[in-house]
């Protein structure tokens, strides 16, 4: 069984920054994806940003060049760093990670979900 734990959420005013951190653990073979998705109220899940175990990285439009993702392969943590925060940026932030374990290849995991509220 794998678990993500994230922490780092909270409340911001426009124009702020806040930084989500997940940390993976359990009987991990190997980190592949690890990503930060977010859902709004009565929207639907959306990646935000994401990166490869190579640091291949990826985002959303809505963030390029205001958030940051980064990982620690060793640690099997990622982090994204959120900058110029604005109210459209409200939700609740999922970690998710792809890994394979010695039972189970390749099976997505979530964390329980870390809310940020940018107040405008």
């Amino acid at each position: 069984q794998v678990q993500l734990v994230e922490s780092g959420g909270g409340l911001v005013q426009a124009g702020g920054s806040l930084r989500l951190s997940c940390v993976a653990s359990g009987r991990i073979f190997r980190v592949n994806f690890m990503g930060w998705y977010r859902r709004a109220p009565g929207e639907q899940r959306e990646l935000v940003a994401g990166i490869n175990s190579e640091g291949s990285t990826n985002y959303a439009d809505s963030v390029k060049d205001r958030f940051t993702i980064s990982r620690d392969n060793a640690k099997n943590t990622v982090t994204l760093q959120m900058n110029s925060l604005k109210p459209e940026d409200t939700a609740v932030y999922y970690c998710a990670a792809n890994v394979n374990t010695v039972l189970v290849p390749s099976k997505t995991y979530w964390g329980q979900g870390t809310q940020v509220t940018v107040s405008s």
